[in-house]
């Protein structure tokens, strides 16, 4: 699930996974971070759920992919669209 809060600029785009689905540390990588693992890690929220915010550019669009352990990558069915394999957001 995505969760966007608008700024000037710019837009908080917060990636939500439930806890432990899947298990172990998981990882948000896509174009605003050069794809690199382990750069935005989600975190438990006291809701149950697990997330991590990123700034990103207003007005683009940006490719990503979440990350688990075990390298296994997956998309998330919640986002604006698909661009290839991956999920995309519009910001």
């Amino acid at each position: 699930m995505l969760e966007r809060q608008r700024r000037k600029n710019a837009t908080d785009v917060t990636f939500v996974l439930p806890d432990g689905d899947p298990p172990g540390p998981v990882s948000v990588v896509g174009t605003f971070n050069g794809w690199q693992p382990g750069a935005h890690v989600f975190e438990p929220r006291p809701d149950g759920t697990r997330a991590v915010t990123v700034a990103l550019p207003a007005k683009v669009t940006h490719a990503f992919r979440y990350l688990a352990a075990g390298d296994y990558w997956f998309n998330d069915e919640s986002a604006d669209g698909r661009e290839g394999a991956n999920s995309c957001v519009h910001t």
